[in-house]
């Protein structure tokens, strides 16, 4: 390996993300012969194959998608680099790359707002998917740092909590149930669910909320893709939804929505900020971290009640 170069590792990141030698030619402005080149010294020197010849392209091996790991740290220790050389002059420059859950969105750019008044040479590019999508980015190296709700488990991590993050049952304001309070789970089962895709965090959290229930996760609800389609269909009447508080801070104070007061809700989480263990922080992360820590909770809508102050005073479910 002490023969290879940037160029090589380049080029076999451009033929991961392209499948073919030409897609990965034409994005690195050579010709298809100099990076079938390139690829068969690197093959050569390491005495292994790192892609397959398949009818769907070009796919990496398990040496492959090594040397594409690789790749990818080495580019972000560069720019780790060029972030220390600006800090040693006295440059408070930098770039972040942020990757928040779909969920996120909701307080993100109100976060990075606040922190471009402390940090305005600190530009941060948000990459913004939902949970599987975010974890893939971190686990890629393709985001810095991200901000999402539950850490997974299987990638050299750094947590840091920022704030808490409650998960609520919501309804259009005239359901049968808006005015009533002291739900029961077992009366509250028994509602049309509106749910996202299996793996999100607030779907998990239903779902183990429901267990105890037998049969109740053997048909969930109807799926919709993401929580603007969940909050449209709760307000037309579709159903009810398990949601994140932070997603619907505009609905409450209009009116569209109302929270509904079930017994053990809200379901309270929190805010984590998530950077993988095996990469330096560069000064712009250091100075994002910091700021969540001082000033993160602050950036995060606040609920002075979780029911309706018209709520009745109890409610008996059906017998």
């Amino acid at each position: 390996m002490r023969n290879l170069t940037l160029r090589q590792l380049r080029a076999i990141q451009a033929i991961m993300r392209h499948g073919t030698i030409a897609g990965a030619a034409n994005e690195q402005g050579l010709t298809p012969p100099a990076v079938t080149l390139q690829l068969k010294q690197v093959e050569e020197d390491a005495g292994i194959v790192l892609f397959d010849r398949t009818n769907e392209g070009l796919k990496p091996t398990a040496a492959g998608l090594a040397f594409v790991d690789a790749g990818q740290m080495i580019q972000e220790r560069l720019r780790l680099l060029d972030d220390e050389i600006d800090a040693i002059k006295g440059l408070r420059v930098g770039t972040l790359k942020l990757g928040v859950v779909s969920t996120a969105k909701y307080f993100a750019p109100r976060m990075m707002a606040t922190f471009r008044k402390d940090h305005p040479d600190i530009e941060i590019r948000l990459a913004i998917g939902n949970r599987a999508e975010t974890i893939a980015s971190l686990r890629n190296h393709e985001v810095d740092m991200t901000l999402m709700g539950r850490p997974p488990k299987d990638i050299p991590l750094r947590s840091t909590v920022f704030g808490d993050h409650p998960l609520v049952m919501i309804a259009a304001p005239d359901h049968p149930l808006a005015k009533c309070r002291d739900i029961s789970k077992e009366r509250i089962a028994q509602e049309q669910f509106l749910v996202r895709e299996p793996g999100s965090g607030t779907r998990i959290s239903l779902e183990i909320f429901l267990s105890e229930l037998p049969g109740r996760l053997d048909d969930l609800g109807t799926e919709m893709s993401s929580n603007e389609t969940i909050k449209q269909a709760v307000m037309a009447g579709l159903g009810i939804a398990f949601i994140s508080a932070h997603t619907i801070a505009m609905e409450l104070e209009m009116g569209r929505l109302v929270i509904l007061d079930v017994v053990g809700m809200p379901i309270r989480r929190q805010w984590f900020s998530v950077i993988r263990t095996d990469r330096t922080m560069s000064p712009a992360m250091k100075a994002f971290q910091e700021f969540l820590t001082l000033k993160g909770a602050q950036c995060l809508p606040f609920f002075d009640r979780l029911y309706p102050e018209s709520a009745a005073p109890f409610y008996h479910p059906p017998t």
